[in-house]
């Protein structure tokens, strides 16, 4: 993955990671306060700790974002009411998996991002050890409609939510990987030998270390899953937590992604996982992934 100025820069992104965080505690809030349907979709009795249960993009423009993930996944949406700003939700076929939250803020700070809500056992005891080891605390513990969620930005910058359901955690059927669907979250870290013991530290992840092409790669694991991934940051931008999305064929998802106003950073390439993935970004500036899966 070459460096490239349209990933997030360095300067101004705890700036960013805290509007971010914010709108994404303030969407959790609603999402499922709102009457929704979900007799598609199972939950787990326990915790699925370490899984990313949820994803939410923050934005500064959700008519295009809405315009453009519907046009490139097949999403529909649902409006939830709300104070604070505009959000809703996204599914694929029955299943939920995404809200969109826009928040705008004066400046040229562009903050659109995709984030993502990882499953703790212990929320309160997760903030503790990590604010201990040097993360910030972007939005303090608080409780919503379905359990306590905050957000935090960890040492190198990188913000992710943390939940702790009291519904229970969509189970790995509901979320299997699928067109349209949230198929990887994957940590770009400065040093990822130090992210992988502070998320082992603060979310209960066993990291293990393989070799892929391109160099190590460490998998993020709980209770015998690969949970997320962590790779070293090979750009010049700020550490980031990237959601992959499941396309069925990688370089013509890159088609569209162009015609409908986004921009490819990365092409698929035989030296990039094989050609099975691409990095672009939406027409707001927010960075996704699209991964190739099988049918």
């Amino acid at each position: 993955m070459q460096a490239t100025s349209r990933m997030l820069p360095r300067r101004g992104a705890a700036l960013v990671a805290s509007f971010a965080a914010l709108g994404l505690a303030m969407a959790c809030g609603r999402a499922l306060a709102a009457k929704v349907d979900t007799s598609a979709m199972s939950f787990s009795p326990t915790p699925l700790v370490g899984k990313v249960i949820w994803n939410d993009l923050i934005t500064d423009d959700l008519d295009a974002a809405r315009d453009f993930y519907g046009a490139l996944f097949g999403w529909t949406f649902e409006h939830s009411s709300g104070k604070g700003g505009r959000y809703v939700l996204a599914r694929s076929g029955k299943v939920y998996v995404a809200g969109i939250v826009e928040v705008r803020e004066k400046g040229a700070t562009k903050l659109s991002r995709w984030l993502p809500y990882v499953s703790v056992a212990d929320l309160d005891g997760s903030l503790a050890k990590a604010s201990s080891a040097g993360a910030r605390i972007a939005v303090p513990a608080r409780n919503v409609h379905f359990g306590r969620v905050a957000a935090i930005i960890d040492p190198e910058g990188a913000v992710i939510g943390l939940a702790r359901s009291s519904i229970g955690d969509p189970d790995d059927k509901t979320t299997a990987p699928g067109v349209g669907r949230v198929v990887w979250t994957e940590l770009l870290a400065n040093d990822p030998v130090t992210a992988a013991r502070f998320y082992g530290d603060v979310v209960g992840y066993e990291a293990s270390t393989i070799a892929r092409r391109g160099g190590q790669y460490t998998m993020l694991a709980h209770d015998g899953s690969n949970r997320s991934g962590l790779l070293k940051n090979p750009t010049d931008a700020a550490p980031v937590w990237l959601t992959y999305f499941g396309v069925d064929d990688t370089v013509a998802a890159e088609g569209r992604v162009t015609a409908l106003g986004g921009a490819v950073i990365a092409r698929a390439s035989a030296r990039l996982r094989e050609g099975t993935m691409a990095l672009v970004t939406d027409p707001t500036g927010a960075l996704l992934v699209l991964q190739k899966v099988a049918r």
